[in-house]
């Protein structure tokens, strides 16, 4: 059966952007890694509380400017500070 032409193409785009968000979370990531490695060097906590409530009001107004879903952007970045959280957190033990 012959694939759909509009499918294929809606499809390659979809294929396009998740290989975007990668490389873009494994930037992101890099940066982290970096902010962890000095927060551990000069004994700064592995979390930040206050920064964390800023990010997420910011990325929720950025969901409403970009029409998504501002629960889905907050659930989204919770996911990735938790992430950062426990790798700065073992950088930390590691110091």
């Amino acid at each position: 059966m012959a694939q759909d032409p509009v499918l294929a193409a809606f499809r390659q785009s979809i294929d396009n952007i998740d290989a975007a968000l990668i490389f873009m979370l494994a930037e992101r990531f890099k940066i982290t890694k970096a902010v962890g490695e000095y927060k551990a060097k000069t004994d700064l906590p592995p979390a930040d509380p206050r920064r964390e409530e800023e990010q997420i009001a910011r990325m929720k107004r950025l969901a409403v400017d970009a029409d998504l879903d501002p629960d889905f952007s907050e659930k989204f970045l919770r996911f990735v500070i938790d992430e950062v959280i426990r790798h700065h957190e073992k950088l930390r033990d590691q110091a």
